[in-house]
């Protein structure tokens, strides 16, 4: 899914908190690097005593402390451009009672897609719970930046599709 660029709420700015806006994100960073970018979230009576005490709304601490656990997610997102190939995989894994496969990779100068389809008997289905396919991701190493950009499907199938960051050389393709 792509992002909405962002608009400056207003155009009026109080440039007597620089220093202060500037510290805020010298201790963001501080903050980041000291709990190894895992920060957890403060127990509610820190957040509650924080508020007290500083004379700050607990909501906004909250939604603060609950951003700041997303930082990952408001990384700059790289956009496929200059298509170069298709690279068939077409391999298969059966896992319970679903297929998997990987019938190819987009590669582009910048990044690659790889292409997720799911498959099953749907005529046995139960209507039973079916969402545990709306949270999958692809992980191919710490190199690699992967994100879902969107999927679909019907009765039986789904195929998703990730970009992959990146792009993957044919070195590093193992079929």
């Amino acid at each position: 899914m792509k992002r909405m660029p962002f608009e400056r709420p207003t155009d009026y700015y109080d440039e007597r908190i620089f220093s202060i806006d500037e510290q805020i994100c010298s201790l963001l960073k501080q903050r980041k690097e000291l709990s190894n970018n895992n920060p957890g979230f403060p127990p509610l009576e820190n957040i509650s005593h924080w508020a007290e005490k500083f004379g700050l709304h607990e909501d906004l601490l909250r939604l603060l402390f609950g951003e700041l656990r997303n930082d990952e997610e408001f990384r700059p997102r790289v956009e496929p451009t200059g298509f170069q190939r298709n690279l068939p995989i077409l391999k298969l894994v059966e896992k319970g009672k679903y297929l998997y496969s990987v019938p190819c990779i987009r590669q582009y100068e910048n990044a690659s897609v790889v292409n997720l389809d799911i498959h099953w008997d749907a005529t046995n289905d139960s209507h039973g719970d079916t969402s545990w396919y709306r949270f999958l991701e692809l992980f191919v190493g710490d190199y690699y930046d992967c994100r879902v950009t969107g999927g679909g499907g019907s009765e039986g199938h789904i195929t998703y599709n990730f970009i992959v960051s990146p792009t993957f050389t044919r070195r590093y393709i193992r079929v």
